[in-house]
This record gives C-alpha cells, structure tokens and sequence, in this order.
C-alpha cells in the first residue's frame, strides 16, 4: 500500500469510528502532513482519494469536510454484464424516433441529455451573441472560420483545461461542430471498417451510433455504477481482442453517472500502454461534477499523447451553439483532415460569443450555479422515485451532470413504457438505446436538468405508477 493510501485509510478508520463527524472540517493539508509525517503532496493525493471514496469533499477556499456515506443510495443497479464479444451496432431507428420526436409544446421531456436552458445565468451569452452580430462586420461574420477553430476560443478552452489537469497549447485543439464532431473525427482518423472498439456499458448511444455508421464493431466491458469500467475485464479483452481504440466516458458518466476514481484513471492508462492503445475520452459532462476542484482527467495523466480528449458546450451551456472541440495528442493532423472532409469549420459568431463569455467571468460564474442546482435535482428525483416506483427498483447516482439511471425490477419493457407514457404527454430514453445488442431493456434514462414543479412530479408519479401497472401484466399473464 502506498504512503498516500496509508494516510487515507488512517483518516477513513477515524471517520468511521467517529473521531470526525459528518459535516466536520478535516485537518488542512499542512496539519495532515505535519501530523502524518508525511509530505505535502502526499497529503493532498490522501484527500484526493477519500474523495474519490466519498469519505470527503473539498469547499472552495474552506479545506475538506466529512461527506455523509449513508445518502448514497444503496440501491445501486446491478454491475452491467453485456456480451462478451464484438457486436455490430443496432437500434439506429429507436434513437432516430427519440431525436425526431414530435413532443408537444407542454410535454416533460425526461429522454433528452439537455441542460438548464432557462437558468439566469446563461442570459449574458445571449446578449454577447447579439453584439458580435451587431459589431462584427458581415463578411467576417459570414465567412469560414479556420480549420483549428477561433484562436481566442482555443485560448480560453485551453485555460478551462487547466482545471482538469491539462496543460496543453491553443494549437493543441481543434474547435468542432459539438461534443458529436469531435468523437466521430476521432474514430474516423484511427479506425477503418471491421476495426473493433472498446467502450462502458451501458453507453452514450450517440457513440454507438458513430461506431455503426463507420462499419466497426463495439465490445462492451462489464461497468460498475460507482467506480466503471472494470479494469480487469477490460484486460482479458484486450488479451482476446484486437482491440483498436476505447472510447470512455469516465467522470460525470452518461447514463451511468459514475466517475472512475482518480487511481483507477492512472491504472487504465498503465493498463493499456502495452498496446500502444488510443483511448478515445468523452469529458462533456466534466465540468459539471459537484466537487470542487473538479476530477482530473484522463487526459491530463497521459505522456504519450494516446489521448484524444473531447468535450463540447452543449451540456455546460446549450445544445444549440454547436461548438465542441477535441485535444487529439499525436493523431492531430489526422483529426484535422477528417474534420475538413466532414465539416470544414465551425459557427464564427458561437465560437466568438462563447470566448467572450468565458473572458468574462460569466461561464465559471453559470457552471458554479449549475453544478449545485443539478445537484439538488439528483437528490429530489431520486427521493420522487424511491416514493412512487415499484420495490426493487435500482438508480444511479450522479457525482455530477443531470441524467439518472433507473433499473426497473422483473422484465419491465421501457420501450413499452415509453409509448405508454406519451398518454400522458411524457417521453423517457429506454435503457436499450445505450447498448449495441439492445441490453438493458428494464432500465431508463431520465433527466434532471429542470428544477422541479408540480407537472414534473406529477410525471415522475405517473412513470411510477405505469411501472407497478406493468409488473401487475406480467404477473397475471404468468
């Protein structure tokens, strides 16, 4: 055991036999070092990972504080245990009905990844945009943006990095059409058709989808709901498998809500060097983590440049802007010429509004806001599930983001339920979308992202009640 793991299990021991209490201050990281004997980065990977392990968490210029353990959840879903070979993609025609939808003006949208678009905090942007199209003459307006994308984008994207752990270079990033550009830009500079990738299971199905379209086959590995993808299963694949890249979204996971402790990070990476693999790394939902500071990135471990990191603003600010942008270590002049032959360059006026945006104070101001607003979310939807749905029913629970993942109990159909509870004008994403084989058919996606009301509550009710209504079929049908 490592000096820093010693130092946190000592702290964690005292935890539990409640030397600190919940809500206490922990002894800053000078006093620790002192006490422990022990240096000053030491003590500061300790408290990195006790707050990985949920024993602690950071306050903004306040030092480290007991989180309480025993409002996690213990209803955690099942360990995944997808096909243990390589599969070709299906499903495109249910996520083509979820993104082609014709929902009502009125209607809870509870199957969408969008974030808070009514907040308070994101109206200077749209003010910002406004000027830039007033101010900016039209033909720098209209015209093509570079292919790296705005140098002052890329500046301010660069500094944001800083607080995942990246030190990188403007010229290290190239600006894409949303977090989606960036990752099919990605395969398509590493793989050919046949190629076979690694990804967590379940999956973002937009993922998925760009593995169907360009002909490769996806090998899902075993993920765990607090801790993801399993390190060792992914070795014995990468011992059976031809594996050409692994696409992984480790902190703030989407749909799972996990984020891979900061140790099992360096692991992966130690994990894969041998095979020289690329890890495709989907962060989009980084910045949105309820701890601060927020968990290192992948990337920001990686010596080799193996790493292709890729985010957007879409989850951070909103979908609509289209700006994302991917760091590609030494694939970039291959990710440079996919981004050409697909899109060439991306929104000026978007790129330009959101540098100013982040030049100004104003996204660091909307993300503080968001982060503990989603957080509260997590916490009243799950209370509102725990309420009304059925007993046995499993949920995630999110270190960050605004998506929850619900395992129903029996053999509950959510691509049923979802047609069930257009009835009463409420859409769910069913858990079969984020499997290449259609796994996961008991389980749903909901989104938290909107403050509660009554119609909202009312439509988590009414889910919960159609679930029971559901058990009650197939138990009389039996």
């Amino acid at each position: 055991m490592k000096l820093y793991e010693q130092t946190a299990l000592q702290i964690s021991e005292r935890i539990e036999k409640g030397y600190f209490l919940v809500g206490d201050k922990l002894p800053s990281i000078r006093e620790l070092s002192q006490s422990h004997s022990v240096s000053i980065s030491t003590a500061q990977e300790a408290y990195r990972l006790l707050e990985d392990q949920g024993w602690a968490e950071s306050r903004p210029k306040s030092g480290y504080y007991v989180l309480d353990r025993q409002n996690t959840p213990l209803n955690l879903p099942n360990i995944t245990r997808p096909s243990q070979r390589p599969l070709e993609v299906t499903h495109w025609q249910e996520v083509l009905n979820l993104l082609c939808a014709n929902y009502q003006p009125d209607s809870i949208q509870l199957s969408r990844a969008i974030p808070d678009l009514d907040a308070p905090s994101i109206k200077p942007l749209t003010k910002l945009l406004a000027d830039i199209n007033r101010q900016l003459p039209t033909r720098d307006l209209l015209s093509y943006e570079t292919l790296r994308g705005s140098d002052k984008l890329r500046l301010q994207i660069a500094r944001l990095m800083v607080d995942s752990g990246c030190q990188l270079h403007p010229d290290d990033l190239v600006i894409t059409n949303g977090c989606q550009e960036a990752l099919s830009s990605s395969l398509l500079a590493l793989c050919k058709p046949g190629d076979i990738i690694a990804v967590d299971s379940p999956n973002f199905y937009g993922s998925l989808q760009i593995i169907k379209a360009l002909g490769l086959k996806a090998l899902e590995i075993p993920t765990h709901p607090e801790t993801g993808i399993s390190l060792e299963a992914l070795e014995l694949a990468l011992e059976q498998w031809p594996i050409k890249a692994l696409q992984i979204t480790p902190t703030c996971n989407n749909p799972l809500g996990y984020t891979m402790p900061t140790e099992h990070k360096r692991k992966l990476l130690a994990l894969t060097k041998p095979y020289d693999l690329a890890i495709i790394e989907d962060d989009i939902y980084g910045d949105l983590a309820y701890q601060s500071p927020r968990p290192p990135s992948i990337k920001s471990m990686d010596e080799e440049g193996r790493v292709l990191y890729c985010s957007s603003f879409s989850k951070t600010l909103a979908p609509g802007l289209r700006v994302g942008w991917v760091a590609p270590g030494r694939y970039l002049n291959q990710v440079m010429h996919m981004k050409y032959v697909v899109t060439a360059s991306t929104s000026t006026q978007a790129q330009l509004g959101i540098a100013e945006f982040i030049a100004q104070g104003g996204y660091e101001r909307h993300i503080r806001k968001m982060r503990q607003q989603y957080q509260n979310n997590r916490d009243y939807l799950i209370r509102l599930i725990t309420e009304h749905f059925p007993d046995g029913t499993r949920m995630s629970y999110p270190l960050g983001g605004f998506v929850l993942w619900v395992e129903l109990p029996g053999d509950i159909d959510t691509v049923e339920m979802n047609k069930r509870a257009e009835l009463f004008n409420t859409s769910i994403a069913p858990g079969t979308l984020f499997s290449a084989s259609g796994k996961y058919r008991n389980c749903m996606r909901l989104n938290f992202a909107q403050r509660g009301d009554e119609r909202s509550d009312k439509a988590v009710e009414q889910l919960g009640l159609l679930a029971k209504a559901m058990i009650k079929e197939k138990q009389t049908v039996q």
